[in-house]
């Protein structure tokens, strides 16, 4: 009798756990699997974006090169450029790889995720500047290429990521920008922020703490082999070189004085009315949006009507519809200037 008794014990036990570890697609060793798969299949993906980066900045990929980008060891590096070479989306010859034509549409695939999904999260989330990145390092290996069409189509095709980065087609066509770094600008000229490196993440870190976005005027004032001094939105601001050429800049015409702080739509008082110049680059994603369809758009006049005890909101009248704002979002919002009473006359 005991002898039953502990077998159908044992059978109780026994089975659910084999179903726990052996059932197919949802077994413990199953799911195993597939993490195991999922995180060689990143590494592959990521040594393919390490030699196309290596490939446009001009540099040659050795096996030591590709071990560092990916923090692991060079005999798991050996193995993996065998596998990608066999794959036909390397050759490596004489200690250096190149990216075959397949290898390298398939690193502009992760690319074009990696930015469309950045670009997602800051048009359509509230995730701030620091999360894209992280957020789109893991999206970038799970999107195919039809679901990276699908999201392209919902976000109107976007020539560009919130860095600046030009987003490539469904073709793998990736656009060139014309732009030099900020260390490279010429002295007192005046220059639009185009594009701004997000990695090493501290550094973006730190540009991001400056108030810098692309989009946004500077003026060039000064620069030598210690530093980088210019003017952006009435700060004067002095970075070292190696920083300064984390962002890249364009010669532009502007309205805007960079030398001097932008006039802003919080500053109004009630009975004012002023014109609106453009919304701030550091406004994005949702807010952004209610803001346009606000109406709030370069050319609008708007007319401050009355603030809340605090100043907090503020009531606008904007082509005959009243709306209430925040002072944190009309700060955000660019006016152009006064006349001078000479322009009045």
């Amino acid at each position: 009798m005991f002898g039953s008794t502990a077998v159908l014990i044992f059978g109780l036990v026994a089975i659910p756990l084999v179903v726990f570890l052996y059932w197919p697609e949802r077994g413990w060793l199953a799911y195993q699997r597939r993490n195991r798969d999922f995180a060689h299949r990143v590494l592959r993906e990521d040594a393919l974006k390490h030699l196309y980066k290596f490939e446009v900045e001009g540099f040659v990929s050795t096996l030591e090169s590709v071990a560092g980008a990916l923090q692991t060891s060079t005999d798991r590096v050996a193995l993996l450029l065998v596998e990608l070479e066999d794959a036909e989306l390397t050759v490596c010859q004489g200690g250096t790889c190149h990216l075959t034509p397949a290898g390298r549409d398939y690193a502009l695939h992760i690319i074009r995720v990696h930015r469309l999904w950045e670009r997602h999260l800051a048009e359509r989330t509230g995730f701030g500047e620091l999360e894209w990145h992280r957020q789109a390092e893991s999206m970038e290996h799970l999107l195919s290429f039809k679901e990276a069409e699908s999201l392209a189509i919902e976000l109107g095709y976007p020539p560009s990521d919130p860095h600046g980065d030009p987003i490539p087609d469904r073709n793998g066509h990736l656009a060139s920008i014309e732009c030099s770094s900020l260390s490279e600008a010429p002295i007192h000229s005046y220059v639009q922020i185009i594009h701004m490196e997000d990695e090493p993440e501290t550094v973006y870190a730190q540009l991001l703490a400056e108030g810098l976005r692309p989009g946004m005027t500077l003026f060039l004032s000064e620069k030598n082999a210690r530093l980088v001094r210019f003017w952006a939105d009435g700060k004067e601001l002095v970075l070292a070189p190696l920083l300064a050429n984390n962002i890249s800049v364009r010669e532009v015409q502007t309205a805007l004085d960079p030398t001097q702080t932008a006039r802003r739509l919080a500053e109004l008082s009630p009975g004012e009315s002023a014109v609106v110049l453009q919304l701030s680059p550091a406004i994005r994603g949702l807010e952004r949006r209610r803001l346009l369809d606000l109406g709030i758009v370069p050319g609008t006049s708007i007319l401050a009507e009355l603030k809340a005890p605090g100043d907090d909101p503020i009531a606008y009248r904007v082509r005959d519809t009243l709306i209430a704002l925040r002072r944190k979002q009309a700060d955000q919002i660019l006016l152009e200037a006064k006349p001078s009473q000479e322009e009045a006359v």
